[in-house]
């Protein structure tokens, strides 16, 4: 049996409390993803055109900060970026199979339908947002112990 340390279960309910924040933050991003769709009627124009692949990014990111949490940011935003880009480009390849899996609604949301470069740029956007959020929800955070 392994005896922790008080400093290690210290650290280890740290990280267990992260990744109940980073899961809550995937999940709010979800529903605001989900919600700029089913009410887009009532939003700008532009944040219906761009809100939708912002937010996938954002939820990218904030996922890897889930399953990374021990890691620095930028691992994060590295495996956000690589994703992400991953999963633009690859819809560049159009094969019956694949194109019947973004034929879904759960595959077109996961893989997307179609390679546009705005995307790309969208993705940037949504995971500097994300970035960012993040640090400034963990400087207060700290500030406030």
């Amino acid at each position: 049996m392994i005896l922790l340390t008080t400093e290690q279960k210290s650290i280890n309910t740290q990280y267990r409390t992260l990744r109940t924040v980073y899961l809550l933050a995937i999940v709010i991003t979800i529903l605001l993803g989900l919600a700029s769709r089913k009410w887009g009627s009532l939003l700008p124009p532009f944040v219906v055109q761009n809100a939708g692949d912002m937010l996938w990014a954002t939820m990218v990111y904030f996922g890897f900060r889930f399953l990374f949490v021990r890691k620095s940011t930028l691992v994060a935003i590295s495996f956000s970026f690589l994703f992400s880009f991953g999963i633009e480009f690859s819809q560049l390849y159009q094969q019956d199979w694949i194109n019947q899996i973004r034929g879904t609604s759960l595959g077109a949301l996961i893989l997307g339908r179609g390679f546009l470069v705005k995307d790309l740029i969208r993705y940037t956007v949504g995971i500097i947002l994300a970035t960012i959020l993040d640090k400034v929800a963990r400087t207060f955070n700290l500030a406030g112990k």
